[in-house]
C-alpha cells in the first residue's frame, strides 16, 4: 500500500502539466496563495486548540501524565 501512496519525479511533472493545461499560468499563483492562506488558518485552528486544552488541563495534571509512561517503563525494565 505505500508504493501506491509514493510519488515519484515523473508523476509530479504529469500532475503539474495538468494542472497548468487545467488553470492556466495566470491563475496558478492565485490558487497558491489560497492554499497558503488555507494552511496558515489550519495552523492557527490547531494552535488555538492546543491553547483551549492546555488551559482546561492544570500543569500538574501534564507533568504527572507525562511522567508516569517513564516510570512505567523503568519498572517493566525497559527504557
Amino acid at each position: 500500500m505505500n508504493r501506491l501512496l509514493m510519488i515519484g519525479g515523473q508523476e509530479i511533472i504529469v500532475i503539474a502539466i495538468i494542472v497548468l493545461l487545467l488553470f492556466g499560468g495566470k491563475k496558478i499563483p492565485e490558487l497558491m496563495h489560497g492554499l497558503g492562506r488555507g494552511v496558515k488558518s489550519f495552523k492557527e485552528g490547531m494552535s488555538g486548540i492546543e491553547n483551549e486544552i492546555k488551559k482546561e488541563i492544570p500543569s500538574e495534571d501534564l507533568n504527572r501524565n507525562e511522567q508516569q509512561p517513564q516510570q512505567q517503563s523503568n519498572v517493566l525494565g525497559t527504557h
